[in-house]
């Protein structure tokens, strides 16, 4: 009986650690009722056909996990023309065990249409970036409070940004992308798409009433019309990358010691293309930190793969990929490392490629899965 055991029980472990539950944000002027719970299958790739939990939000468009997952902050990506234009963001609570999801609070984010959110270093505070599509009121950030139970508070602290109105129809106002902080969570940087600026603050967590401070040197300035979009940081912090949305383009940086971005290298996107097809996008360094991938958008549509080298942080391009689907406004990876999902929000699909860890490659299209307009998709660990 001992003998029968053993591989009985080899195969339960395995069957946990080949599955884990993915979440996906979608826009929900179309079917999509909010937030969606799917088990992934990491040694098939695969989806699971039915939700294991619809949480039902407006445009949850982009999800940001606490540390130890418990803990889910949703930005309610809502302006003019939306069923609710005022803008907010949402908390829920999320069961260690079950992985089932329930609401804590929701909050006005103070400005239109939150795009992106990111947790301080210690998690107390919230990062908010208010994109605002329309001159007015404009964009800007927004500092949430965030208590040891999940729950928002009102906002503390906003900072807004001149315009650098190169582009008249698209810059007439600040447009803030995304907000991150580097490793050593001291620094923090404000990506400005109106502004065509990277925006650099000191985080104080003591200071409760106005966390951020501007930097001594408090503004990276890039090519007039670019439109930053997403910045992100190599483990150690010496390097970051961007992508310039309106120019098609990433950026390779080397972080000064004092927080500072010193441009190492710009590339093109859409090299020799029309404006048309210039949508710069989502950005993340593999889990190793050996690969960059960054998606470009608008008509082109596509996934490019840079290795990046050791000690420098350069980039050299190694793939170009078809992102098989429209507007791929974010990917991750699954937690095995052998698959990345891309969210084609126009396309309404989420398109599961193999991924080769030890090259970089993309590889062949395992699973299209239909979903309306998904916008962002993040994987929780394992039960």
């Amino acid at each position: 009986m001992k003998k029968l055991l053993l591989p009985l029980v080899v195969t339960s472990l395995i069957s946990t650690v080949a599955h884990a539950d993915l979440l996906v944000g979608t826009y929900t002027a179309g079917t999509s009722q909010g937030i969606y719970r799917y088990a992934f299958d990491s040694s098939s790739g695969q989806i699971s056909a039915q939700p294991a939990q619809t949480v039902k939000t407006e445009n949850p468009s982009w999800l940001t996990l606490s540390h130890d997952q418990k803990h889910l902050f949703a930005v309610n990506e809502n302006g003019p023309g939306q069923k609710d234009v005022v803008g907010r963001v949402s908390s829920f609570a999320i069961d260690p065990k079950t992985h089932d999801i329930t609401p804590i609070n929701q909050v006005e984010s103070k400005g239109s249409e939150p795009t992106h959110s990111s947790l301080s270093k210690g998690e107390g505070f919230l990062f908010v970036s208010n994109y605002s599509v329309l001159p007015q009121p404009g964009g800007h950030l927004s500092v949430l409070p965030v208590k040891g139970n999940g729950e928002l508070g009102d906002v503390v602290q906003q900072e807004a940004h001149e315009a650098s109105k190169v582009n008249p129809e698209r810059q007439a106002s600040s447009h803030v992308h995304s907000i991150v902080s580097a490793p050593n969570g001291k620094d923090v940087y404000l990506q400005d798409l109106g502004a065509d600026r990277i925006f650099l603050y000191k985080f104080d967590p003591k200071n409760a009433a106005h966390p951020l401070t501007a930097a001594k040197t408090p503004e990276v300035i890039l090519a007039p019309g670019s439109g930053p979009r997403h910045l992100t940081f190599s483990k150690d912090g010496k390097h970051a990358y961007l992508t310039l949305e309106m120019a098609a383009q990433v950026v390779a940086f080397d972080v000064r010691e004092d927080g500072f971005l010193v441009i190492r290298q710009t590339l093109d996107l859409a090299a020799g293309k029309p404006a048309t097809a210039k949508g710069g996008g989502a950005i993340h360094l593999s889990r190793d930190g050996k690969f960059l991938y960054v998606t470009n958008r608008a008509t082109s549509n596509e996934i490019f793969v840079y290795s990046v080298a050791p000690k420098t942080g350069a980039l050299k391009q190694i793939q170009v990929r078809s992102v098989e689907g429209t507007e791929p406004r974010e990917f991750t990876y699954d937690p095995s490392g052998k698959f990345l999902l891309i969210a084609n929000q126009k396309s309404n699909q989420i398109v599961v490629v193999r991924l080769d860890t030890k090259t970089g490659h993309l590889g062949e299209t395992v699973q299209k899965f239909d979903i309306d307009a998904p916008s962002d998709v993040k994987f929780l660990t394992a039960r």
